[in-house]
């Protein structure tokens, strides 16, 4: 009985011991290690540099480190002993390495017409040099879209108004050699420099633009339309005069078929009369003229004279003149 009440006390003082060792296990790793890591970071162990992520070590005014290797770093490896009083009598400068973009809108310039112009500018920039993007420039940014904007105006100045409004692959080509050496002495590496759009700035002179070419559309669709209607008189002209050759041609040959056939029917004495006969009968049937039939008996035709004579006759009226 002993045994088992000792081994049971032991059972539950081990399992209280294993309680204990979990919940400080626990608050060892939820609270212990990341303040340890804090103190560690705070007296300058280690750092960690994210991704496109550049971090510059600055000590009594120089440069002593640059990481730009994305990951955890060991400062005393790479520093020595000052990676312990580089943040408390330094500092820490951090670089965003990625892509940048920016559109400069309405760039002002003439073109050799005189012509009032807006150009607008497509810039892609990356950080290649962070110190001298740090130190060599107050304002790296600023400064690169004021070249930008200077390079724009003096290289694209002058030309022509058909080779702005056309050529853009030239003009964006020739900003970029023209900005190219100011940037990497910033620091900045310059992507693709893109000529986007290109307007005229005069409100006048746009409207003056849309009214010429509405009138040059004018123009063109009425000289279409002319030039259809006169294709059309010309096919019905000549359709009309091929009619009219051909049936003179018909009207020609009228005669020469109509004697061959009354020759060949003259041929037969009996067929003509018949015919002939034919002939006045229907142009009697035609006419206009009033046709009187009289009976072959003298009897009968004596009869209707003397009806038509015992029939009254209409009296004219009283007052009638």
């Amino acid at each position: 009985m002993n045994e088992l009440l000792n081994l049971g006390t032991g059972l539950a003082s081990g399992g209280a011991r294993f309680l204990a060792g979990a919940i400080g296990m626990f608050f060892l790793l939820t609270v212990g290690f990341p303040v340890a890591l804090a103190f560690a970071r705070l007296f300058g162990l280690y750092t960690i540099v994210g991704e496109r992520q550049c971090q510059v070590f600055v000590l009594f005014g120089k440069v002593i480190g640059v990481l730009d290797e994305p990951g955890l770093h060991l400062l005393f490896s790479r520093l020595g002993w000052r990676a312990f009083i580089v943040r408390y009598f330094g500092r820490v400068e951090s670089v965003d390495l990625r892509l940048d973009q920016e559109y400069l809108r309405s760039q002002a310039v003439n073109s050799e017409e005189g012509a009032p112009m807006g150009i607008g500018v497509w810039v892609e920039m990356i950080v290649s040099d962070p110190v001298a993007y740090l130190f060599k420039n107050a304002d790296p940014r600023g400064s690169l879209a004021a070249n930008v904007s200077n390079a724009t105006v003096r290289c694209l100045s002058n030309l022509k108004l058909a080779e702005m409004l056309v050529n853009r692959h030239f003009m964006s080509q020739t900003v970029r050699e023209e900005v190219s050496p100011k940037s990497r002495e910033w620091g900045y590496s310059l992507g693709s420099i893109y000529i986007r759009k290109v307007h005229f700035r005069d409100v006048g002179m746009i409207r003056q633009i849309e009214e010429k070419v509405v009138n040059r559309l004018r123009q063109v669709t009425s000289a279409i339309k002319q030039d259809g209607a006169n294709q059309v008189n010309i096919i019905s002209s000549t359709a009309e005069r091929q009619a009219a050759v051909e049936f003179a041609k018909a009207a020609a040959m009228r005669p020469q078929i109509v004697g061959a056939a009354l020759r060949e029917i003259s041929g037969d004495p009996e067929i003509a009369r018949a015919m002939f006969e034919v002939l006045e009968a229907q142009n009697i049937i035609q006419g206009e003229a009033e046709i009187v039939l009289l009976p072959r008996q003298p009897e009968l035709m004596a009869q209707l004279l003397a009806v038509e004579e015992r029939r009254p006759r209409p009296t004219p009226e009283k007052g009638s003149g």
